[in-house]
């Protein structure tokens, strides 16, 4: 995508903002996921930035136009520009997740090399104390990878892997990536059914 943001029609305004971005790592069911969860809660208004990393990997996993992809968002930035309005802290913001998140992506937020518009808004979600969420999907982990995520987490950041969990009876891939997705929406206190609850 390219020029200004584009606002899908019938955008609740008054809704809190999230944004939402997507990296070149593999698993951008994720995103889908996440985008449709939020989209179908009706809660928040989805701000959502794609690498041009990820719109490779949703051709070539999801077998998708990334276009398809970007109408599960109210609003479309474009990752080149750094001038758009979740590059500054002044825009309101629930705060920031990044679904998947690259390696390349993690090291670029541990450093503060803001150089796409993902990272330049994880940066600003950071430095206006607003909750940041990474779901890093890499592994085996190397150190370089441990060191990026405790940079992060020290700034104030999550790493929240998409880890496989049991407890809720998962009998689809959908119902795995429901829970992941559900315990990202936790993370920044917007209720959902996403997922069973462990209930004891």
């Amino acid at each position: 995508m390219t020029g200004p943001a584009r606002e899908r029609a019938g955008a609740n305004g008054a809704k809190q903002r999230l944004v939402v971005g997507v990296s070149g790592s593999s698993a951008p069911q994720l995103a889908v996921k996440f985008l449709e969860l939020a989209r179908e809660l009706g809660t928040v208004e989805t701000h959502l930035v794609m690498s041009q990393g990820a719109r490779l990997s949703i051709e070539l996993e999801l077998r998708k136009d990334p276009a398809e992809v970007e109408k599960l968002a109210d609003v479309v930035h474009d990752p080149r520009d750094l001038g758009a309005a979740v590059s500054s802290g002044s825009f309101p913001t629930l705060g920031m997740v990044v679904v998947p998140c690259s390696m390349r992506t993690l090291a670029a937020i541990a450093t503060g090399n803001s150089d796409n518009l993902v990272a330049r808004a994880a940066d600003v979600t950071l430095k206006e104390r607003r909750p940041l969420v990474l779901v890093a999907r890499e592994t085996p982990l190397n150190y370089i990878h441990i060191e990026n995520m405790k940079r992060v987490t020290l700034a104030g950041g999550t790493i929240l892997p998409p880890v496989l969990s049991f407890y809720h009876q998962p009998r689809t891939v959908d119902d795995l990536l429901g829970q992941v997705c559900g315990k990202v929406l936790d993370q920044f206190g917007i209720a959902n059914d996403a997922y069973r609850r462990w209930t004891g």
